[in-house]
């Protein structure tokens, strides 16, 4: 009997947890058009929700609130569906399963929210599968998907660089807990076209040292030409940084959400209140 040929006897969920780039330091745009940055990878509580259970092959739902904009999106494109066909051939798996995304982080926002889901399929289906999760191909796999992907596949705190594929681990400890606040205008950021609209220069490196103090002294490079893009990054930014309590107040990744973190629940859940009413919200912690 195959890896996988057993069954589960009840559905597995994992948590696609939101992405966030505590720092984000772009040091050079290589020649075939990829950045090399640094920076420093940590996770929400909460993101979307994917759930497996046994099944004779593989089928993919998507629900939720951004279920939409996933609409054109096949089984070839689709992340999910990638990870879980490139871990049936890795590890010659003759299951299926029957996967079903709760689609509840937008799109295209920087909280890496294809990343998030892979990993989470990757998670779940080992569970599902019994394969061991410490395999070197399991990484391998995660790597092929995207640069956002091993760090998703873990979603622990990590300093990264390279293409944001190389990863070290922190000690995450000092932010488990920390309280969070996302938001998100509502528009659409692609990565692409941020990144293009960097402007070359290379402002030094990323500290590797306390994951926190390493993030107050740093930046996220993509800033300026998200803002030149989606104006309101700059609002969001603006609203979040006068808030009471706040610690940080950044964007994560290529945009266009941004996020921040408070001295207290009380000080985050104010400012959830001060956001406008139209925005995207995510009110949680730090794991």
């Amino acid at each position: 009997m195959g890896p996988g040929s057993g069954r589960a006897l009840t559905a597995i969920v994992e948590t696609g947890h939101a992405k966030i780039n505590l720092a984000l330091h772009v040091r050079a745009r290589e020649a075939d058009g990829y950045h090399a940055i640094e920076t420093i990878f940590a996770f929400a509580r909460d993101g979307d929700e994917l759930r497996v259970a046994p099944a004779d092959e593989l089928t993919f739902e998507i629900v939720g609130p951004y279920a939409a904009a996933l609409e054109g999106e096949d089984s070839d494109t689709n992340l999910v569906m990638r990870a879980a066909r490139a871990l049936q051939a890795a590890f010659a798996v003759e299951a299926g399963a029957a996967i079903r995304l709760d689609k509840r982080l937008p799109v295209a926002s920087g909280i890496g929210g294809g990343s998030a889901d892979a990993g989470a399929a990757l998670r779940a289906l080992c569970r599902l599968w019994a394969l061991p999760v410490e395999d070197a191909r399991l990484g391998e796999i995660a790597a092929g998907l995207g640069a956002d992907v091993p760090a998703c596949l873990v979603s622990r705190t990590a300093w990264a660089d390279g293409r944001g594929d190389r990863l070290t681990m922190m000690d995450g400890e000092g932010l488990a807990g920390m309280p969070l606040l996302l938001v998100n205008p509502g528009i659409a950021c692609p990565t692409g076209p941020v990144f293009r609209g960097w402007d070359g220069k290379d402002r030094g490196g990323l500290g590797d040292g306390d994951p926190l103090a390493a993030a107050l002294a740093g930046r996220n490079d993509l800033e300026p030409p998200a803002r030149a893009l989606v104006p309101e990054v700059a609002e969001a930014l603006a609203l979040l940084a006068r808030q009471p309590g706040v610690m940080l107040a950044r964007m994560s990744g290529s945009g266009a959400t941004c996020f921040a973190l408070f001295e207290s629940e009380v000080a985050r859940d104010a400012a959830v209140a001060a956001a406008r009413p139209e925005w995207w919200r995510l009110n949680t912690v730090l794991i």
